[in-house]
Parts: C-alpha cells; sequence; structure tokens
C-alpha cells in the first residue's frame, strides 16, 4: 500500500479491510464502528460509553486487532496507581541499578477498560500520553510508539464504584460513543452461541500502513463554505441560552480533523457539511456543558436553528 495519499484504490480498500474486520467481532453496529474508525483516522482517541455487556470492549478489542501493532489492555479499578500505567523505575538485582520499565501505555492501541473505576490520580497519567504521544517518569520523556490510539470503556456516571472523569480527560477523546442495546437479531446471534463472544477478527493493517492512512486525511479538502459552518457551530455553542459553556477550540480544531477523516472512510477527497452534521455529537457533545445535562441533545437542537450552505 504504497503512496496511500495518491491512490484512491489503496485507500479505500484499506479502510475497508478495517471496516470488515471489526464488523466480523461486532455485529448490528455499522455506523458506530465507521465512527470509531473515524476517530482512528483522524488520530483521535475514543471513548465508548454504556452500561455493562453491551460490547463496549469486544469493540475496543477488535478494532486494535484490526489496526495491527502492539496492544495492551488495562483494566482500571480503584487501587491502580499511576506507575501502573505509564511505567517506572524497578532496581535491577545484577546491576543494582534502577532501570525504568515501561507500562502497558507504551503500545500502539490501549485499550483502558473502565476507565472511571479508577481514582482521578490515575487517571490523570493519561494526559500527556494522549495529548503529546509521551511519558514522562522521572524528569525523562519518552516517545510514545505511532500510531498511538487510546480506546477507553467507561460504565454510566451513576454505576457502584465509578468517580466521573474531569472535563479536561474528557476534552482529551476526539469522540464519545454510546453502543446501545443489540438488535433483536443481532442478540438471537449472541443466544446461539452461548455466550458473549470475544471475538477478536482479523488483522487488517500494519502501523505503517495506519500512519500512512492517517496522513492522508491531510489531503481531504474542506471548502470555505464548510469550514465556515463548522465555526458558527462551534461560535454558536459559546453564545446560544441552551449552553452553560461551549466548546473550546481543541474541540473545533478535533472537530475538523474529524470531517476530513469521515470523508475519506466515505470514499470522497472533499468534505461536505453532511460530515460535520454527522459528527457534531459525538466530537463536541461531552465537551460542552448543556443548562439540560445532555451535551448531545443541546447540539442536535442547535444545528436545527444553523443555516447551512447547501
Amino acid at each position: 500500500m504504497q503512496a496511500i495519499p495518491d491512490v484512491q484504490a489503496d485507500i479505500h480498500a484499506a479502510i475497508d479491510r478495517v471496516r470488515q474486520a471489526v464488523r466480523s467481532a461486532i455485529h448490528g453496529k455499522e455506523e458506530v464502528v465507521d465512527l470509531a474508525l473515524v476517530a482512528v483516522l483522524a488520530g483521535g482517541h475514543l471513548l465508548l460509553e454504556d452500561v455493562p455487556g453491551v460490547g463496549k470492549t469486544t469493540l475496543a478489542a477488535s478494532l486494535a486487532r484490526a489496526l495491527g501493532g502492539s496492544f495492551s489492555r488495562v483494566q482500571f479499578t480503584s487501587d491502580l496507581l499511576p506507575g501502573d500505567v505509564t511505567g517506572s523505575p524497578v532496581l535491577e538485582r545484577a546491576s543494582g541499578e534502577l532501570v525504568f520499565r515501561p507500562g502497558p501505555i507504551f503500545a500502539n492501541v490501549v485499550l483502558a477498560d473502565e476507565l472511571n473505576r479508577t481514582s482521578p490520580k490515575t487517571q490523570s497519567a493519561l494526559f500527556e500520553a494522549m495529548e503529546e504521544g509521551t511519558v514522562t517518569v522521572d524528569g525523562t520523556t519518552r516517545e510514545l510508539p505511532q500510531p498511538f490510539f487510546v480506546v477507553a470503556t467507561q460504565n454510566p456516571f451513576d454505576t457502584a464504584g465509578t468517580f466521573a472523569l474531569p472535563d479536561s480527560q474528557l476534552d482529551r477523546f476526539m469522540m464519545r460513543l454510546t453502543l446501545g442495546y443489540p438488535s433483536r437479531e443481532a442478540e438471537r446471534a449472541v443466544l446461539r452461541n452461548g455466550r458473549i463472544r470475544r471475538a477478536k477478527g482479523p488483522v487488517a493493517l500494519s502501523p505503517e500502513e495506519a500512519v500512512l492512512l492517517q496522513q492522508a486525511c491531510e489531503t481531504v479538502s474542506v471548502s470555505l463554505e464548510v469550514e465556515n459552518y463548522l465555526l458558527d457551530l462551534v461560535e454558536k455553542t459559546r453564545t446560544d441560552a441552551r449552553f452553560v459553556r461551549g466548546a473550546s477550540t481543541r474541540g473545533s480544531v478535533a472537530l475538523y480533523r474529524a470531517v476530513r477523516a469521515q470523508a475519506l472512510v466515505g470514499g470522497r477527497a472533499y468534505a461536505v457539511p453532511e460530515d460535520v452534521r454527522d459528527l457534531a455529537g459525538p466530537v463536541l457533545g461531552h465537551r460542552v456543558v448543556a443548562r439540560s445535562g445532555d451535551g448531545d441533545a443541546a447540539i442536535r437542537a442547535l444545528l436545527l436553528t444553523l443555516s447551512s450552505p447547501v
């Protein structure tokens, strides 16, 4: 898959391989799978929020496997420490010296399972990694492998034993998605299988191919009209009475990157207003504070009042 930005057929074939690999592991959630793929290609991180037992971990694990490269899973619990995630110096018996032992964060794809079950101190261990792609321990900064992608799952905040993620942590996730309950036929397949199957699916890409696909997003053109539409939406979240607090600049950048990736996933070399509308909720809903308490619903209502370029 060489010169991906110049060969559209290779781009679409590679994207379709990842899509089919993930769909082979989780059924009936095609839209969620495509949105997750958009987050990957845009170089963002993904937060999956829903009740336990609806396939969050299955989606995350199958996506990680499809992308190839190294993979680690961290089960977040109340007694987990930051060093358990980032790694820490360990005394080596042979030499008597302190040697840094990398933690599970040093992987291409990291599954942070039930992130909100751990304390805010341990949650903050992900901040630098998600924003800068580096980890600093004892004054030494180390680069993380590329591509680097965090897929986190969380249970609803009112579930026993959870700590609400702070706004600064939420803001580092490009998208927040909800799977919802499966369709009747999808659940029938689970029943006939006898258990909730942890299907892995095939490997669809190498890490190098994943990086090339991310670079291909930079070639997607965004017209001035679509750009203005996106900026109008972000500015309205800061002035409209439905919102206590609007989207940050990080939010507008995330939406712009996601729009370009969505166009690529859709087989286009250009973005359209529908890309902005489709992604506004998943990208901005968890970044705003709405008076109703439901950021996604407030974003959808705002879109109905915003004039579209086409």
